[in-house]
């Protein structure tokens, strides 16, 4: 047998016995159980890991595809600007539908131009691009003291997701950040709170918040916040998509209310009839789906690089989740028993992390994954938390 039939043999029993393992870990109650923290918290190691950059690093560095092309695209962008003024408020009000809209999007923006910057200042060492990352960090954290409205939570949630990345990469791989300390405890007072006990909302809003709150944690170097989150949003991924392991209905979230089968499915949008990879806002639309996949790809990398992986606990709902999606959004014609038999698409870039843990990484297939994830690089931003991971995980296996 040749070197390359053992490798992919290798391969596929690698696969086969992970796919086993997902799937007694999907079967115990609340898609099984994690450490409480690890015993130390690695850093650089929100989302992305030291590894990750240097391996990002190299490969721009030698102009190689497509990571040279993400990172073009990247610095292109109104976030990479060196003339970005930050705008920061003291009350962020948010209220459905961004209505009313006082300083959610200049937060978030900021957030993410704080990452790219970051970023940046990674990839060529030059400090006018980490000295912008603390800029725009310094600037909220002197003037921040609360989120309000309806929509606080998902806000919080999504600037509290990007912030802790940026300040990862300064924090540990940039000499000389002063108000270092401020910004951890407009974290810890600001953020924290806000997020830290979740949501009864859509599935995607406490998905967010528990990226945040996972992502805090590790700035925070707080065990107990990141055991707490990580509960929850365990908890979370096994009632946000459906295999058909469940039985006849979802799971539901301890505390949700929802105890019989006609309030399950009005609360996943009408659909009653569940199959594998199915989520709970599918028939919602697939922009707040892909909301939801791409937090639990996030916290699910976090894990990894903490050192306690969940990937083998959601990792099988992850790959459903991105298989079933992909194939719609790629065209594949709706039946008439999926939402009626129409579909609101638009699923965004959020397939890159969870594409390359699941195919790279573990030995999936995932056709419809791939060709999606192929054909959208290299993948952008969403304006919101998403940012740039063709650059950061595509086929990054470090």
């Amino acid at each position: 047998m040749s070197h390359r039939s053992q490798g992919l043999l290798t391969k596929g029993i690698f696969a086969l016995v992970a796919a086993l393992v997902a799937a007694l870990l999907a079967a115990l109650p609340g898609g099984g159980r994690a450490e409480a923290a690890p015993a130390a918290f690695s850093h650089p190691g929100v989302l992305v890991s030291r590894a990750q950059l240097d391996f990002v690093r190299g490969k721009v560095q030698a102009g190689a595809q497509p990571w040279k092309g993400a990172y073009d695209q990247m610095m292109a962008s109104k976030y990479a600007s060196q003339s970005r003024t930050p705008k920061p408020r003291a009350v962020v009000e948010c209220g459905s539908y961004s209505n009313p809209n006082y300083g959610c999007t200049d937060e978030r923006e900021d957030a993410i131009a704080a990452y790219t910057n970051a970023l940046a200042w990674y990839v060529t060492r030059d400090a006018k691009y980490a000295q912008k990352a603390i800029q725009l960090m310094d600037a909220w954290s002197a003037t921040i003291t609360d989120h309000t409205n309806s929509n606080a939570p998902l806000q919080t949630g999504w600037a509290g997701s990007v912030w802790p990345r940026a300040a990862e990469i300064i924090r540990y791989t940039y000499t000389g950040w002063p108000n270092m300390n401020r910004f951890a405890t407009m974290l810890r007072n600001v953020y924290l709170p806000e997020v830290i006990n979740g949501s009864k909302s859509n599935g995607n809003w406490e998905l967010s918040m528990m990226e945040a709150a996972v992502g805090i944690s590790v700035f925070l170097d707080d065990r107990t916040s990141y055991g707490k989150a990580v509960t929850r949003y365990l908890n979370r991924v096994a009632a946000y998509v459906y295999l058909d392991t469940d039985g006849a209905l979802p799971r539901t979230v301890p505390g949700s209310g929802l105890d019989t089968r006609d309030e399950i499915v009005g609360y996943w949008q009408g659909q009653s009839t569940f199959v594998t990879g199915l989520t709970q806002e599918t028939c919602r639309d697939f922009t707040h789906t892909g909301y939801g996949i791409s937090s639990i790809s996030h916290v699910a990398e976090t894990s990894r690089i903490q050192g306690e992986d969940l990937y083998p606990q959601v990792g099988e709902r992850l790959r459903q989740a991105l298989g079933f999606q992909s194939k719609y959004q790629r065209g594949e014609a709706v039946p008439s028993w999926l939402c009626g038999g129409s579909l609101n698409l638009g699923l965004g870039p959020v397939t890159e992390v969870g594409y390359n843990a699941m195919h790279n990484r573990l030995g999936y297939a995932m056709t419809n994954t791939q060709a999606l994830t192929e054909s959208q690089r290299p993948a952008g931003s969403n304006n919101l938390f998403v940012a740039w991971e063709t650059l950061t995980h595509g086929d990054n296996l470090s």
